[in-house]
């Protein structure tokens, strides 16, 4: 087993590591801590619908690695939940866009949780009534996502902005996706991408590595490796249609403002920091814009931001209520053009990056901070202290050249206003 060590300058390691299967291990020790927390997981998402496997194209209905996700759980002789239980440990899943993350934390008895989730992952289980079961559990949950303002205004705001990607698409699929479901899709999703060469396995928290190398080595099933390939659709520059609107159950409306950016694949993790600072400095808790926004009302604490990103999509958003989204949308713009007419302010992108070096350095307290940073790891390349090494190295020319993410002409605004009494 290909065996790494990474050390920072300030205190903390890691362990990298890759299986003979194909598995990428990840192991930050904590040794003065009580606690552990682990995930495995595969980088299979919602958006992973039309791939090729050794040069044979499939296209499965959408919602699947969502569904997917939640008959893995499921065994012939009950259910992980169930186990876990028997443990004490907390556990749980999750798919996203582009991963799919099975995961628990624990006090005590880490090593049998291990060993539960190591066993669990690896062995499908799917029959049609079992199948045909789940499709009525999920299109529950996707009718209760439909209903769901905060989840309404964000999707509505993907449709509006990209016409073909899969990002678009709600990540349990719709009622009628799921029902085209059955055991064998399930199956030969789960053979194409929860292979050991498309996983990872990242652990945080008081654990012995050598312990938990041997585990896995005793317990990750050898499969053939395959050749996959995944095919995303043509995306054109411009958005669909800078503004959609529609009327739910809430008191003041939501809104959700985005940029489209062009993008073929992931941004370098630079790149995705220097982003991150941009939008802090653009309208974050220390901005002039912030300030004007809050003092005239027009936003509140719910504001937020972030840069969202990954195979093939990418987009600034901003999000939260106000009795007047069309301003707050016009507000960013005139800022927006503004710093690029203008310059940033040193004195700010100083505080602001100082901001971010500190929050990175705290989240090493946390082990599930450091797990999901992990994960990022796991699915991007880059190192764990990497952050912290572009934080002390970027400058502000580096975060200006970031505006050009920002094009005034391709933006959404999604809005969900209250409903007519």
């Amino acid at each position: 087993m290909l065996k790494q060590v990474f050390e920072s300058d300030f205190g903390e390691s890691y362990v990298k590591c890759e299986h003979e299967s194909g598995l990428q291990i990840y192991i930050l020790e904590k040794p003065l801590y009580n606690s552990a927390y682990a995930l495995f997981g595969t980088r299979y998402g919602s958006i992973d619908n039309v791939f090729s496997v050794n040069g044979e194209k499939t296209q499965v209905p959408e919602g699947i690695a969502h569904f997917l996700e939640h008959k893995l759980f499921e065994s012939e002789d009950g259910d992980a939940f169930t186990r876990y239980a028997a443990t004490g440990a907390y556990a749980n899943a999750f798919t996203s866009f582009d991963k799919t993350c099975y995961l628990f934390k624990c006090s005590t008895r880490f090593y049998d949780n291990l060993e539960i989730l190591l066993d669990f992952v690896q062995s499908p289980y799917f029959t049609a009534a079992t199948v045909q079961k789940e499709q009525g559990i999920i299109g529950q949950e996707i009718r209760m996502y439909d209903d769901s303002p905060g989840w309404r205004v964000m999707f509505n705001m993907l449709l509006a902005m990209y016409k073909n990607h899969p990002v678009r698409i709600d990540i349990a699929g719709t009622t009628e996706s799921i029902a085209e479901i059955d055991d064998k899709l399930l199956y030969k999703c789960y053979e194409t991408f929860y292979n050991p060469q498309n996983m990872f396995l990242c652990i945080a928290g008081n654990v012995d590595t050598d312990k938990v190398l041997k585990m896995v080595d005793e317990a990750i099933k050898p499969k053939e490796k395959v050749e996959l390939c995944r095919i995303m659709p043509e995306e054109p520059d411009e958005v669909v249609k800078p503004y959609v609107q529609q009327a739910l159950e809430v008191v003041i409306p939501l809104f959700c403002f985005g940029y489209k950016e062009k993008t073929e694949k992931p941004l370098s993790l630079k790149k995705r920091i220097c982003t991150s600072v941009l939008l802090d400095m653009i309208i974050g808790d220390a901005s002039p814009l912030y300030k004007k926004l809050v003092n005239e009302g027009l936003i509140n604490d719910e504001f937020s931001f972030e840069y969202f990103n990954g195979p093939g999509y990418a987009s600034v958003i901003f999000e939260g209520e106000s009795q007047n989204p069309q301003r707050v949308a016009d507000e960013i713009k005139a800022e927006v053009a503004r710093l690029k007419e203008e310059g940033l302010n040193k004195k700010l992108f100083n505080a602001v990056r100082s901001n971010f070096y500190g929050n990175a350095i705290r989240n090493y307290n946390s082990i599930e901070s450091i797990a999901m940073d992990l994960v990022d790891c796991a699915m991007s390349g880059h190192d764990l202290f990497d952050e912290i090494k572009y934080l002390k190295a970027i400058t502000v020319e580096d975060v200006f050249k970031r505006l050009t993410v920002l094009d005034n002409d391709k933006t959404v605004l999604s809005v969900i206003v209250p409903k007519e009494k």
